[in-house]
C-alpha cells in the first residue's frame, strides 16, 4: 500500500489507543489464571492477534465483544495429564513478544510446540535464552529459520541471562517460572536495559496475585503459583504510539493532545513528555491528558537504553530542531523488525533530513523544513508512522511506501491521522 500525504497533521485532540505491551502481558496471565477474566481493549492489531492465537492454540477460550477479550484460561490438568503427543502450531507473526514471552510458558507447561515465524522475526537474537532453557530440559530445532520445534519441560532451578540482549527474555521467564514445582531464580548480568518493561510484567504478575521477590536484578520466584483473575482490568493508553502524536505537536504550528495517558504509568515511552520538554517544546499535563505545543526546539543528547521504541519519532523531531542531536545506547535497534537505525537514516534522508548512522546510534543536524519526497516503510510501522508525522516539516509531497507496516501495532493510524487534521489517500 502506498499512502500520499496530502496535508500534514494540524493539531487537535485524539485518543490514545490501547497498550500493545500491556495487552500482551494480560491476555498471558489471564490465560494462566484460576478463572475467567475481562479485559477491556477497544484497539486490536497484529501483533496483539499473534498472541491470541497462540494462546488459543494452547486451549484458552478467548472472544472478543464488547470492545474487549473474555479470557477463559488454559486447562492445566489436561496439558499435565501428558496428554500433549502432537506438536501444537503457534503463529507468532512477527511479533517477538509473542514468540519470546510463550518460549517459556510452553516449556514450564512441559508441551510440544511448533513456532511459525514471518518477516524478520526467525532472525532475531533468542540464543541467551534457548541455551539457559536447554540447559533447564527444554530442547529446540535449529534456531534462525521457521518453524521452530521445541519439546520437553522445563525445571525449576538457577537462571541467568545477559541484560543488554532483550528484556523480553527476563519477562518470559517471569510468566513461566511460577508454574513449576520448585522455586526459582533470575540473575540478570550487566544493565537490564528497557527496565521499564519488565517493571510493567512484574506489575501485571502482581496483578493476578503472583509473588516475585527481587533485588539488585536477581528475581527470586515460588513455583507451584497459579494466578487469581482480578475480573475485569482496562488495558491503559499506548504511551509509544502516543509518541508520535505528541511529536507532531512539537514540531508542528498547533497543540497537540491525547488522552487516556496514565502519568504514573511503567511504560519506558511515557519518557517522551520529558525529552520532548528537554528538545523545548511546551507540555502541559492535566489527569491523563497531555499537551504538547511546539516551542523553540534545539538538539539534545538522548540515551536510548530504556526506550529504543522512541527513537524513529525522536529522529524526525530532531530533524526540526535548531543544530545537533545525538542518540545513543540504540544498537539492539538493529535487530528489530528492521534495522532500524539504518532504516531511519535511510527514510529520513529520503526525505532531505541530515542524519547518520552510529554504531548504537544515530546524529542528526536538524533543519528548518525538509523537502519531502518518496520514501519506504521497509516493513516496520514505526519508520512508516514517522514519515507520516515528519510531512509537517516538509515542503513537498510525502509518499510512503509498503505503509501497511502500521497495522503491526495501530492499524488505525492513518484514520487518527486524519482525525488530527491531516490528508491522505
Amino acid at each position: 500500500m502506498i499512502v500520499k500525504i496530502t496535508k500534514p497533521i494540524q493539531g487537535g485532540t485524539i485518543a490514545a489507543i490501547a497498550s500493545k505491551s500491556e495487552a500482551h502481558r494480560l491476555l498471558i496471565c489471564a490465560a494462566l489464571a484460576d478463572k475467567e477474566t475481562f479485559i477491556s481493549c477497544a484497539e486490536r492489531s497484529e501483533d496483539i492477534d499473534a498472541t491470541v492465537r497462540c494462546l488459543t492454540a494452547l486451549g484458552a477460550k478467548l472472544r472478543y465483544e464488547n470492545n474487549g477479550f473474555f479470557v477463559r484460561p488454559i486447562d492445566r490438568t489436561l496439558i499435565q495429564s501428558d496428554e500433549v503427543n502432537e506438536a501444537l502450531v503457534l503463529d507468532c507473526g512477527e511479533s517477538g513478544a509473542t514468540l519470546r514471552f510463550l518460549l517459556p510458558i510452553c516449556g514450564a507447561l512441559g508441551l510440544p510446540v511448533s513456532f511459525t515465524m514471518k518477516g524478520r522475526l526467525s532472525e532475531r537474537p533468542l540464543s541467551a535464552l534457548r541455551d539457559e532453557m536447554i540447559s533447564h530440559g527444554y530442547t529446540f530445532s535449529e534456531t534462525g529459520i521457521s518453524p521452530l520445534n521445541c519439546k520437553g519441560r522445563l525445571k525449576s532451578g538457577t537462571y541467568t541471562l545477559p541484560g543488554n540482549i532483550s528484556s523480553q527474555f527476563v519477562s518470559g521467564l517471569l510468566f513461566a517460572l511460577p508454574l513449576l514445582e520448585g522455586d526459582s531464580i533470575i540473575t540478570v548480568t550487566g544493565t537490564l536495559e528497557s527496565r521499564p518493561y519488565v517493571d510493567m510484567t512484574l506489575d501485571v504478575l502482581r496483578l493476578f496475585g503472583i509473588t516475585v521477590n527481587e533485588e539488585a536484578q536477581v528475581f527470586h520466584i515460588p513455583g507451584g503459583q497459579t494466578g487469581r483473575s482480578p475480573k475485569n482490568i482496562k488495558v491503559n493508553g499506548d504511551w509509544s504510539n502516543a509518541a508520535f502524536w505528541l511529536s507532531a505537536g512539537a514540531i508542528g504550528k498547533n497543540p497537540v493532545s491525547c488522552t487516556g495517558l496514565d502519568l504514573n504509568s511503567r511504560q519506558g515511552d511515557r519518557a517522551i513528555v520529558n525529552l520532548l520538554e528537554r528538545f523545548g517544546a511546551n507540555i502541559s499535563c492535566t489527569q491523563d491528558i497531555v499537551t504538547v505545543s511546539p516551542g523553540l526546539l534545539r538538539g539534545i543528547d538522548i540515551d536510548a537504553g530504556d526506550t529504543p521504541d522512541l527513537v524513529p519519532v525522536l529522529a524526525a523531531v530532531a530533524s526540526a530542531a535548531e543544530g545537533k542531536t545525538t542518540i545513543c545506547n540504540a544498537g539492539r535497534l538493529r535487530i528489530k523488525e528492521s534495522d532500524r537505525l539504518h532504516t531511519v537514516a535511510q527514510s529520513l534522508s529520503s526525505l532531505g533530513a541530515d542524519i547518520k548512522e552510529t554504531d548504537d546510534g544515530l546524529i542528526i543536524n536538524g533543519k528548518k523544513t525538509l523537502q519531502g519526497g518518496e520514501t519506504q516503510s521497509y516493513g516496520d510501522h514505526r519508520i512508516a508512522m514517522t514519515a507520516a508525522v515528519l510531512s509537517i516539516v516538509c515542503t513537498g509531497q510525502v509518499v510512503i511506501a509498503n505503509a501497511q507496516a502500521v497495522n503491526k501495532s495501530y492499524p488505525g493510524f492513518f484514520e487518527d491521522f486524519k482525525v488530527l487534521g491531516g490528508g491522505c489517500e
